[in-house]
């Protein structure tokens, strides 16, 4: 079938060019994943620091707001009583609106970092 040399060399070039091109995809690939899950960890890092300084924020608050309370109701349980109450009712409804608040926005975020094609301009 290959009557000359010249045909088995282009194919044995056209091999190696093949599995140069199959390697570089998968070093590509590589890369890409280590960039998105290195997005992906720094962005849960930061939230998880955010809501820790979010939380404590909220403790103070929360005992100033006691203390701000006690003069005008009279009673320090009574103060303690209307802000925990006004803490579960903002507990309820991030329960509530969970899926607008929480689980859209998350599902949003990694779509778009796992699915969108990054807009690179060099690329044809």
């Amino acid at each position: 079938m290959f009557a000359n040399d010249k045909s088995i060399d282009n194919l044995e070039s056209l091999f190696k060019e093949v599995k140069k091109y199959v390697l570089l995809q998968k070093e590509y690939l590589q890369l890409e994943l280590v960039e998105k899950l290195t997005i992906l960890a720094s962005t849960l890092l930061l939230v998880l620091l955010l809501l820790i300084l979010g939380m404590m924020a909220l403790f103070y608050l929360s005992f100033m707001l006691v203390y701000a309370l006690e003069p005008l109701t009279g009673s320090l349980t009574t103060a303690y009583a209307i802000i925990g109450g006004l803490l579960l009712l903002l507990a309820l409804a991030v329960f509530v609106f969970r899926k607008r608040l929480i689980v859209q926005p998350v599902v949003r975020f990694l779509a778009r970092l796992f699915l969108e094609e990054p807009a690179n301009p060099s690329e044809p």
